[in-house]
């Protein structure tokens, strides 16, 4: 297989994989050189036209082959489609909407216990997400927000903060503490799955009382009022 061997970092794997796929090679085949599963490269490449090599030809057939075409194309239309549709469906978004939407973002993923205020995910638009929902919602600033890096082995620690102070305006001097999970025994085709680990967005009051474990009581006030309205 005609591949460049290059060092598996997180700053070049999913753009190795998306490389892989425009020089026409299938999921089976990037899986195989990069230990990614296929699930994780669905999700990364499905908006990339497939269009295959001959080495993939030779391997898989020109009928299946076409077949395939067929129905990539088919799924890169509909998903624009519903997308068009999505759009012209939510129209433009209010303050309220961002309310409820980051009330909802909190319930999923945001800590309930202990009166302390963290939301927790491995996707930067969700974390971005919050922070716009803080901000715009919550009155809070930049300086309230103190990110802490959960990473795995396989991550790289200086070029994982760059990215996440980068990505979230966020300086590094306000990230907490770094932890890495060095658990043995991890799946070779998990590696590489989270190229930036995982975030724990803390809170901190910075001596304003209502930032502190006030917000956190009315953020569940919030969540309670949701749930008495909709559902009982």
């Amino acid at each position: 297989m005609d591949y460049t061997n290059n060092d598996m970092q997180p700053k070049s794997i999913k753009r190795r994989a998306a490389n892989l796929r425009e020089r026409g090679y299938s999921y089976s085949m990037i899986s195989s050189r990069l230990g990614l599963a296929k699930s994780t490269l669905s999700d990364w490449l499905r908006d990339i036209p497939f269009s295959p090599n001959q080495q993939v030809i030779e391997r898989v057939g020109e009928a299946r082959l076409k077949s395939a075409r067929f129905k990539n194309r088919q799924r890169i239309r509909d998903i624009a489609l519903m997308r068009s549709v999505a759009k012209s469906d939510l129209g433009n978004i209010s303050r309220r909407d961002l309310w409820f939407l980051g009330i909802g973002l909190y319930l999923g993923e945001g800590t309930k216990n202990n009166e302390h205020i963290r939301i927790i995910n491995s996707d930067p638009k969700i974390i971005q997400l919050a922070i716009t929902w803080f901000k715009g919602v919550c009155d809070l600033k930049t300086e309230n927000f103190s990110p802490a890096v959960h990473l795995y082995p396989d991550n790289n620690l200086e070029e994982t903060l760059r990215f996440w102070s980068k990505t979230l305006q966020i300086p590094l001097s306000q990230f907490g503490k770094t932890q890495i999970d060095k658990r043995q025994g991890k799946a070779v085709k998990k590696r590489g799955k989270l190229p930036y680990g995982t975030v724990h967005l803390y809170i901190k009051s910075c001596r304003k009382k209502k930032f502190g474990r006030r917000l956190h009581r009315r953020i569940m006030g919030w969540i309670e009022v949701c749930f008495n309205q909709i559902i009982e």
